[in-house]
């Protein structure tokens, strides 16, 4: 079974780390008082809102459609590139009909 993830609205993230950083309260009293999931959430949060402001705190899963999403697509060969790879085939196919594996 899997563990779904809770998801906390900007509003939510932005008060936790105002806590935090401006009112000095610790990220334990902020867990409880929010009723967040666990204190290293808060500190991942601050440590985002550090690096890319509140941009950082947005969320993101499932938002990225760049050209490059899921696997790698594989190059097309070249005709050389191409004529290569199925002569070696060949050539290890004759191996197999030899030693008597095919």
């Amino acid at each position: 079974m899997s563990k779904k993830t809770k998801t906390y609205s900007l509003e939510t993230k932005l008060k936790a780390v105002k806590m935090y950083l401006e009112d000095g309260i610790g990220s334990t009293t902020i867990v409880k008082e929010l009723q967040l999931s666990d204190e290293n959430r808060v500190l991942l949060w601050v440590k985002r809102f550090r690096e890319f402001g509140e941009e950082g705190l947005k969320e993101q899963r499932g938002k990225y459609k760049g050209a490059n999403k899921g696997s790698p697509r594989k190059q097309e060969l070249t005709l050389e590139q191409e004529n290569e790879k199925l002569r070696a085939e060949v050539e290890y196919l004759k191996k197999l009909l030899q030693i008597g594996r095919l």
